[in-house]
């Protein structure tokens, strides 16, 4: 059986999506040598709930002079401010869920004393997520396997330094790859398929592909039986809310 992989850039705090695709694959790399948009990124900013519904958090980073940059050289903004506020808003939406001293206590130390690098303060939190979800060794860093390209030719490379034949990709990336380029070099690419997993959230109706910090504040590491399409989530919340 051949080995199967995805790929995806290192977003901050992800959605449970992220982490149901690393679920369905043997590796999971992620592109820190690309390009750090320009734009709109999820790299740098991702959604939680509040009261009144939906609360942006933006990780602020230095591009002032720096042209285009490769992800894995972004650096954090030194500033506190930005830090301290993270921390008020996590307090403000979360601090009657279940798991929030579990959850709390990770970012709080994270915050208090960050890496100076995004792909380092990303990795801190994913690892930390990976592990609520047992979903350790899978992960790997583009850097780390000392890969470059673009598009297609990327996803070959990364599959020739794994060993890997299968490709594992979310279905609306159908437009986006080259299949025919990849067949011809032995890469079968099979889709997957994710829903938004419903479960009983703080704060009313139900919003979906938030940050999955939503949800380990309201269930920590049984977070898992949740992403992974066990549901239980509703006994679980009746046990502990």
């Amino acid at each position: 059986m051949s080995l199967t992989f995805a790929v995806h850039q290192p977003s901050f705090a992800p959605w449970p999506g992220f982490f149901y695709k690393a679920f369905n694959v043997d590796k999971f790399v992620l592109l820190d040598d690309v390009q750090f948009p320009t734009g709109f990124s999820w790299v740098n900013r991702n959604r939680i709930k509040g009261p009144k519904g939906v609360i942006w958090l933006t990780v602020p980073v230095l591009k002032k002079g720096r042209g285009l940059q490769q992800i894995k050289d972004v650096e954090l903004l030194d500033e506190p401010k930005w830090r301290k506020k993270h921390l008020l808003t996590f307090g403000h939406c979360y601090r009657i869920a279940p798991f929030f001293s579990e959850i709390f206590t990770f970012l709080e130390g994270l915050y208090k004393d960050p890496p100076k690098k995004l792909i380092e303060f990303n990795l801190k939190i994913i690892d930390f997520i990976a592990e609520k979800l047992d979903l350790n060794d899978k992960f790997l860093l583009q850097s780390e396997l000392g890969i470059k390209g673009k598009h297609s030719e990327l996803i070959y490379n990364i599959a020739k330094a794994l060993g890997a034949k299968t490709f594992i990709a979310p279905r609306p990336a159908k437009g986006h790859l080259d299949i025919e380029f990849l067949n011809s070099h032995n890469i079968k690419v099979k889709w997957l398929d994710y829903r938004a997993i419903y479960y009983p959230q703080l704060w009313g109706d139900f919003l979906k592909d938030l940050s999955i910090l939503d949800l380990l504040f309201c269930y920590g590491s049984y977070s898992k039986n949740i992403v992974f399409n066990n549901k239980r989530s509703k006994e679980i919340w009746k046990q502990n809310i």
